[in-house]
């Protein structure tokens, strides 16, 4: 019997080997880390702090805010690490604990994204029935249900990858521990592995998508059928925020994963696992912030009052 556990840790080859690009490279990661932990903690607080935006809408962006600052933290400190120190060497351990805790929440990001969809095409097709149809039950429902989605994702896609037998070559293409990074590592037979991580990672997707999808269609729809300007206006800036965040969240994934095979260059996948591992995190308060004047107003509140 083989022993799937040989191998103790891993070598991440990171960005770059270029020493003259490593201390840029940790700086920009860095600020970016910083505008991140900044933006994504202020959101939260901001919630919390001000009644106004004790609302469905506000409730899930502070749990985005909560997921985008969990998932991206998963990968920075690594990438720093690695950039800064030059250590680039990840345990067995620590590599399945960071595998599983990015794929949780880039998991619940997903379906929370798609949540925020039908909370947007009850809030402009339904505005009637809005406060009955999104309750605080139904809101706390459908949270519990993205992060019980998210995280058992993440024990399958993590289980599925280190069921197989880890003994030969330890070097990982990548600045972290992404699935399929570390699933071409294995000398065992990778079909059914495969799959799994195919089957799960399109279930994932596509269920949340057509949500979205399904969602903004009807909301187009009851816009087009709007008469005043008025109406038009406040519908759109009510989805404005989140069909942005939707774009430039799928629209990445799509990007990365969608590409014949052909195409793939393994420095062109590193820098959109770059794009949707950290920038995205750290733009999603700022096109929130942007875009809801109800932030804005919360925001200024918050500083007049200090």
């Amino acid at each position: 019997m083989e022993n799937r556990t040989e191998v103790t840790q891993f070598m991440l080859l990171g960005l770059t080997d270029d020493p003259s690009l490593q201390l840029p490279l940790f700086v920009t990661f860095l600020l970016i880390y910083i505008i991140n932990l900044i933006g994504n903690l202020g959101i939260i607080l901001l919630i919390v702090l001000d009644s106004r935006l004790h609302t469905p809408m506000y409730f899930f962006l502070g749990n985005l805010s909560l997921v985008d600052l969990c998932y991206s933290s998963a990968v920075s400190s690594t990438v720093m690490a690695g950039l800064l120190l030059g250590y680039k060497v990840i345990s067995y351990n620590a590599c399945v604990t960071q595998m599983f805790f990015f794929g949780a929440f880039a998991t619940v990001e997903n379906y929370l994204l798609a949540s925020m969809a039908y909370d947007r095409y009850a809030a402009v097709c339904k505005p009637l029935h809005y406060t009955t149809t999104m309750t605080t039950s139904v809101c706390s429902y459908l949270i519990i249900g993205c992060y019980v989605c998210g995280f058992l994702s993440g024990c399958i896609l993590t289980g599925n990858t280190f069921s197989l037998t880890y003994s030969k070559s330890n070097v990982i293409h990548h600045f972290f521990c992404d699935v399929l990074a570390v699933m071409v590592l294995s000398h065992s037979d990778r079909h059914v592995n495969e799959l799994v991580l195919i089957y799960v990672a399109s279930f994932n997707i596509l269920i949340a998508l057509l949500i979205i999808l399904i969602s903004y269609i009807f909301i187009f729809i009851t816009i087009l059928k709007m008469r005043s300007a008025a109406g038009h206006r406040k519908a759109i800036s009510t989805c404005a925020s989140h069909f942005t965040a939707v774009s430039i969240f799928y629209g990445t994934l799509i990007f990365v994963y969608l590409q014949p095979s052909s195409s793939h260059s393994m420095d062109t996948f590193k820098i959109a696992s770059v794009f949707y591992s950290m920038v995205i995190p750290m733009l999603n308060p700022v096109i929130y912030s942007l875009r809801n004047k109800e932030v804005k107003i919360a925001f200024l509140k918050v500083l007049l009052e200090e």
